[in-house]
Order: C-alpha cells, then sequence, then structure tokens
C-alpha cells in the first residue's frame, strides 16, 4: 500500500489498539532502555510504549496522518517522530541498541536489504526484533495481508538472521478474535 492509502485508512480511524502487541512486550520489557527506531511505526503504539519505560525512539512510517495519530498521544520529548520511506531512510552505523520490526511487509528482495541496513545501526549487544504475518497464515485465512510474496517465513528471514546471535527464529502462534493466527518472529542481537 502507498502513503496515501494508509493517511485515508488511518484517518478513518484507530487501527491498532494502543497498547503493544504482546509478544513485543514481553520480549521487551526487561531489557535497559536506550536509542530505539521502530520502523513502520504507524501511529506509534510501540513506539510509545518503550519511551514510557525510558527508552529515546525514532518512529519512522510513511503516513503523516498514523503519525500524527502518535504524535497527538505522546507526553514528554523521547520520540522523535520521522515521515519517511523506511526503504530510503537510515539511522548512523552502530548507534542504537533496538530496532523493532513489527507487521512491516514487503517483497523481497526488499525485505531482506532493508532488514540486513538495520542490524548495521545496531551497537555490538544490539537486538533486532522482526515480527509479522508468517506465509503459513494465507492458508488459515485468519487476518493479516493475503498475498504470500510480502510475508514472512522462517526461510525468509534466515538471511537476516545469520548476521546475528539468534535467540529465536521460528513461528508463532497468535490469538485474535477470529482465530489462531500465525506470524514469524526473529530476535536476536547483533554480535559484540
Amino acid at each position: 500500500m502507498r502513503a496515501a492509502e494508509w493517511d485515508e485508512r488511518y484517518a478513518e480511524r484507530r487501527q491498532w489498539s494502543a497498547a503493544p502487541n504482546a509478544l513485543v512486550a514481553s520480549l521487551l520489557a526487561d531489557l535497559p532502555s536506550g536509542d530505539a527506531v521502530d520502523l513502520a511505526a504507524g501511529e506509534g503504539r510501540h513506539a510509545l510504549w518503550l519511551a514510557e519505560r525510558g527508552w529515546r525512539v525514532t518512529a519512522v512510517d510513511f503516513s503523516a496522518v498514523g503519525l500524527e495519530r502518535g504524535r497527538e498521544q505522546a507526553t514528554g520529548d523521547r520520540v522523535t517522530w520521522v515521515q519517511d520511506d523506511v526503504l530510503t531512510w537510515t539511522a548512523p552505523e552502530s548507534s542504537v541498541d533496538l530496532v523493532l520490526v513489527a507487521y512491516l511487509h514487503l517483497p523481497e528482495p526488499e525485505t531482506t536489504a532493508l532488514l540486513r541496513r538495520a542490524v548495521g545501526w545496531l551497537r555490538p549487544g544490539g537486538r533486532l526484533l522482526v515480527l509479522g504475518h508468517d506465509a503459513d497464515n494465507v492458508a488459515h485465512g485468519v487476518g493479516g495481508p493475503q498475498e504470500t510474496a510480502i510475508l514472512h517465513s522462517v526461510e525468509r528471514l534466515a538471511p537476516v538472521a545469520e548476521l546475528l546471535a539468534v535467540d529465536r527464529l521460528e513461528q508463532v502462534r497468535r490469538e485474535t478474535p477470529e482465530g489462531v493466527a500465525l506470524d514469524t518472529l526473529l530476535w536476536g542481537r547483533r554480535a559484540a
């Protein structure tokens, strides 16, 4: 989808809950705060949650309307809201402690290229968390995009995982009102 289409969606109504994704929250809850990038931040639910926990967050999204919704909820100055295309935006090398990429779906080779760049933004020991709809989800018909070419899988994220000390690279289940959805999780850190 293009930025204008997302602007329309965000203008209609809130797209996601204000609370962070449960798996994201459980993985990040005990990390010491630092500098983070939230790619495809949308309305900023993860950026705002991290900021509440002391993180300094750069929230990047191409939707001005989505970012404005996040900005309206923000208290303090711990989130920097950046309207830009995640495919061209960049952070300085070795400058952040966490890169979060939640439910961003792009075709190959864009996904791998973006995530490889994101690993380079991490300081030694910095964490990468990628979570998104799994390609197998299409067969189950439980929400999310239905184009398998843009969905994640363990195999598709393996080239990025090779750059990390991986804690988890797996298909995970998520309860939804429609039933069980399948996601792919990559959770790892840049070697010291």
